[in-house]
């Protein structure tokens, strides 16, 4: 009996300081759509599991979130600023706006939302890094372009980190984009890890 009760109090004292130690990690919140949720992928292979590996690979000691909603809009995102804030993340990537894009919402309604919803995290004295999305070429030269800018315009608005376009280590590269032609495939999700880390690096902390 006495040996059952050692071996007890000895788990509940690793977990308890596993749980512990885990806690004093800060915080790293990848918020966005169904890109950072991982759409159609396996547990482990969205660019937020990879970006995990990557940061305890280079000894940053950092506890990636997905917060991730597959389908979400930039309107979405506003909705839920206030509960990845109410986190008190060290840091968030911000990757809204495709969705917006696809369904040819008003670009101004799209950097309005954006606007607010980073605004609401610095306000927090918390560090953003935006990413950006762009889009297929059959929505017309016009329309992609100004699309493309609604990141580049915000980013020096509010003075944050920018990868315009999460995607540009990945282009041409085979078997890193699902069959839809949208969302990365597992290997895909690595290199958006590794683009977004190049960025994150300036902002991180070891």
């Amino acid at each position: 009996m006495d040996a059952r009760r050692s071996l007890l109090a000895s788990l509940f004292l690793l977990f308890f300081v596993g749980t512990a130690f885990g806690a004093d990690k800060p915080l790293l919140i990848c918020f966005g759509d169904s890109i950072t949720a991982g759409y159609g992928l396996s547990p482990g292979g969205a660019y937020p599991d990879a970006l995990q590996r990557d940061l305890d690979k280079l000894g940053y000691h950092y506890k990636v979130d997905n917060a991730g909603t597959s389908g979400a809009t930039t309107k979405d995102a506003v909705a839920r600023v206030r509960s990845i804030v109410a986190q008190h993340p060290a840091l968030v990537i911000v990757e809204f706006g495709g969705n917006d894009g696809l369904r040819g919402l008003p670009l101004d309604q799209t950097q309005h939302n954006l606007d607010a919803v980073l605004t609401t995290i610095e306000s927090a004295h918390i560090r953003v890094l935006l990413a950006g999305i762009t889009l297929p070429p059959n929505y017309g030269p016009d329309y992609v372009h100004q699309f493309d800018r609604v990141f580049v315009d915000l980013a020096a608005k509010h003075r944050t980190a920018l990868v315009p376009m999460i995607y540009k280590d990945l282009v041409n590269i085979p078997g890193t984009i699902q069959a839809d032609g949208i969302h990365p495939t597992a290997k895909g999700s690595e290199i958006v890890a590794k683009t977004l880390l190049i960025a994150l690096k300036p902002l991180l902390r070891k």
